[in-house]
């Protein structure tokens, strides 16, 4: 079976169901989405969706304690996590196919019966507060949260996922309880299944463990509001031996039919150790360690950006070869040659991806929650095939103008106006 087949089931309570054969492999994942992150969240309680994602894995009432959960799945040696993100929260298991059951049963055990206890609570407080303190003492992942404070700033999109350490110490177990039942509905998660696996059987564990929650009304996200007229900056003091820096400019919504054109964008400036940015700026100039380029969307907005960490002496000349990488895409079309080339490195590391069956069902899981509908893989393949080089070079016309420009730096530096005065394209 080809690996772009796939099919969609909706159960009566409104939980969307996805089944990706795989024969090629001899285990499966399993995966449960739910429509809960940073922005479902109120000042208040913001950091509860990653707290509960770890609350999760603390005991259920079939399996009272954390180390139960554990030996269960590591008795199988599967393969398990969770995530939460500023949209999405999500749990999988990927395991040998005969231990598809378990993974099943186990995955509702823990989302449907999780018993929050107090002393759990207070112990993964401490776990929390411990994460919080680790990223800020990373300077190459915290400018990314720094960067979209700046983009988004005190509104939900703008919060961090991990929640202020003031906050964590004051969520209660009541707080979960009615986190999970504003958000945690069968009508707003899908379950999503990929390997080798028997499809019966799989369909009536998934109805039998989540087919019997009722759906019911979940709110929606606070729209952003954005309103830049010209370049933004942010530098976040620290002193460290490299500077971290994040630059990019406002993007596009995921649902726009322009996204694809901004994934070969984004690759041509850098993806890769061939891409623009990593020749002209590590290569070529010996001006960092790592460099790479993307473009970032969300429900309702995106972002187009630059991440690197830089020579401290060096970083006004960073930016400023960083920025005219980004002015040279808008104002010169890319040759057909490397336009190819940008295209078949997404094509060959999204195929590379799609051996493995957590990626397959991550992937058509999100694209049901986040959008309503999947995309198979070779609908995918062509859509990144047609863009042209007209294409590309109309976007980046679009995106790269100085009222779209935001700069966040982390390092030892206090004086903004140096880096404001360099924020032209």
């Amino acid at each position: 079976m080809e690996p772009s087949d796939f099919e969609k089931v909706t159960l009566k309570n409104g939980l969307r169901v996805i089944f990706a054969p795989l024969s090629s492999v001899l285990s499966a994942t399993a995966i449960v989405m739910c429509g809960a992150g940073s922005r479902y969240e109120r000042k208040e309680t913001n950091g509860i969706s990653h707290f509960l994602e770890h609350m999760f894995f603390k005991g259920t009432k079939r399996r009272p304690t954390a180390s139960d959960i554990s030996h269960a799945l590591d008795e199988i040696g599967a393969d398990y996590n969770a995530f939460t993100s500023k949209e999405v929260t999500a749990y999988h298991i990927k395991a040998a196919s005969k231990h598809l059951p378990l993974a099943l049963d186990m995955l509702s055990d823990m989302v449907w019966n999780s018993k929050f206890d107090e002393a759990e609570i207070e112990k993964e407080r401490g776990v929390i507060i411990e994460e919080l303190n680790m990223y800020e003492d990373t300077p190459m992942r915290r400018v990314s949260e720094i960067y979209e404070h700046l983009l988004w700033g005190d509104q939900p999109l703008g919060w961090d996922i991990g929640g202020l350490k003031d906050v964590i110490r004051k969520i209660t177990r009541k707080d979960f309880k009615e986190y999970i039942n504003e958000r945690y509905a069968p009508n707003n998660m899908v379950v999503a299944v990929a390997g080798n696996f028997d499809r019966d059987k799989a369909y009536h564990a998934i109805s039998e463990h989540f087919g019997k929650e009722e759906e019911k009304a979940v709110s929606g996200f606070l729209p952003v509001e954005e309103d830049q007229r010209k370049p933004g900056c942010l530098i976040s003091y620290k002193k460290t031996d490299q500077a971290h820096l994040v630059v990019g400019f406002r993007g596009l919504r995921l649902t726009d039919p322009d996204r694809y054109t901004a994934a070969v964008l984004g690759t041509i400036l850098g993806g890769g150790m061939s891409s623009r940015l990593f020749i002209n700026v590590r290569e070529k100039r010996g001006l960092c360690y790592y460099i790479r380029a993307d473009h970032e969307s969300y429900h309702d907005t995106g972002t187009l950006v630059a991440s690197a960490g830089v020579d401290l002496k060096r970083i006004d000349e960073a930016i400023k070869v960083i920025l005219a990488e980004f002015g040279e895409v808008a104002s010169e079309k890319v040759s057909e040659k490397e336009l190819k080339k940008a295209k078949e490195y997404i094509k060959g590391k999204v195929i590379l991806s799609w051996e493995d069956s957590r990626t397959v069902a991550l992937s058509y899981g999100s694209d049901e929650l986040m959008e309503g509908r999947v995309r198979s893989l070779s609908e995918y393949l062509k859509l990144i095939d047609g863009v042209t080089a007209d294409d590309v070079h109309r976007l980046a016309q679009f995106l790269v103008t100085d009222s779209k420009l935001n700069l966040a730096v982390i390092g030892p530096f206090k004086d903004e106006d140096r880096f404001q005065k360099l924020l032209k394209v």
